[in-house]
């Protein structure tokens, strides 16, 4: 087979546009939510699991609940969660403020295959447990959700009170 470079052309076209589509749509969705240059976002930042001061169990189950879904913690601090999927169906949870879970969950609608590779969220299939180390920065209110098509709006959601030093 002969190969004008007409031919030739169109094909880099193709297989770049193909390529840059495929890289977008996979959407290795790491960094770029309002970090500092010390990592903290308006949430706080990823912790160091040796300064864990406890270990908090988040269960996510298909009943698109999670157990606990109410936490109190204190400014400062830093805890480790672990994440246990109980349910048949994958799940997440992901770390943020309403807005940013909001605006994250339009993008999960567009690309629900979104892999994340962020320290305050992860993706777990059925049966599977991971962990978040999480520090405390500033108090108020943290956000978890399960940005999952469906689950948000199924009520898989929670909160962490961040409690004054």
């Amino acid at each position: 087979m002969k190969f004008t470079r007409s031919t030739i052309s169109q094909l880099f076209a193709m297989v770049v546009l193909a390529a840059s589509g495929a890289a977008f749509a996979s959407g290795n969705h790491a960094g770029g939510h309002g970090h500092d240059e010390g990592g903290e976002t308006a949430i706080g930042k990823p912790g160091i699991a040796a300064k864990a001061s406890r270990t908090i169990t988040i269960e996510m189950s298909d009943n698109m609940r999670y157990t606990p879904s109410n936490i109190q913690v204190k400014q400062g601090e830093t805890v480790r969660f672990i994440v246990k999927n109980t349910g048949q169906v994958k799940h997440e949870l992901s770390l943020g403020t309403e807005k940013e879970l909001l605006e994250h969950l339009e993008q999960m609608k567009k690309f629900p295959d979104m892999e994340h590779d962020e320290p305050s969220k992860i993706t777990l299939g059925p049966g599977k447990q991971g962990d978040i180390v999480w520090q405390f920065t500033k108090a108020g209110a943290v956000n978890f959700a399960c940005l999952m098509p469906g689950h948000y709006e199924a009520g898989m959601k929670g909160a962490i009170k961040v409690g004054r030093k």
